[in-house]
C-alpha cells in the first residue's frame, strides 16, 4: 500500500470515529509508531485520536500497558495474549472509547519456524468486545510494516461502525 493510500485509509478513519463521536488510541510495538504518526498528519485528529503508546520493548509493554510478565514469558511478546492485554491496556491507561494494538516480527531477523518474519498480531477492544487476528505479511521490514498499519486501521474503520 502506497502513502497516498495509507493517508487516505487514515482521512476514512478518522472520519468514521467523528461521525460515531468515538476517540481511539494505539499501542503499538512493531509498527513505532506509525499508525499514531499517520493518524495525527491529520488536522483536527486531536478530536478522535486521543493519545498513543510506542511499547518495542517487553519491559515498556508491562509498565506502560500492564501486559503481564508471566504472559510474556509464557507466549513471548508476538501473540495472541499479548496484543489483547496491550490493547486493553492502552484502552484503560487512556480515555479512549477503543483501542488498537499491534505486535510483530517485521524482521529482517527475530523469527523462527514456529513465528517466522511477517508474524503480526492485531488486537481491537470497544469496551467489552475484543478480537484479535494473527497476520502473515510477506516483504521486507517496511512492508511488512506498512501491511500491519493497512490492516490495523482497515479494521478498526469496520469495528467501530459496529459501535
Amino acid at each position: 500500500m502506497q502513502d497516498a493510500q495509507l493517508e487516505q485509509l487514515a482521512r476514512e478513519t478518522g472520519l468514521l470515529l467523528l461521525e460515531k463521536g468515538l476517540s481511539m488510541t494505539a499501542a503499538e510495538s512493531c509498527t513505532g509508531g506509525w499508525i499514531a504518526k499517520l493518524l495525527t498528519d491529520i488536522p483536527g485528529s486531536s478530536g478522535w485520536f486521543e493519545r498513543g503508546f510506542v511499547t518495542y520493548s517487553n519491559a515498556s509493554k508491562t509498565e506502560l500497558l500492564g501486559v503481564r510478565e508471566d504472559t510474556l514469558a509464557l507466549f513471548g511478546a508476538v501473540s495472541e495474549q499479548v496484543a489483547l492485554q496491550m490493547a486493553r491496556g492502552a484502552l484503560s491507561n487512556s480515555r479512549a472509547d477503543l483501542s488498537v494494538a499491534v505486535t510483530g516480527i517485521a524482521g529482517p531477523d527475530g523469527g523462527s519456524a514456529f513465528k517466522p518474519v511477517g508474524t503480526v498480531w492485531i488486537a481491537w477492544v470497544n469496551g467489552e468486545t475484543l478480537v484479535a487476528e494473527r497476520c502473515w505479511f510477506a516483504g521486507d521490514r517496511e512492508q511488512v510494516r506498512r501491511q500491519t498499519v493497512a490492516h490495523s486501521l482497515g479494521r478498526l474503520g469496520a469495528f467501530c461502525a459496529t459501535k
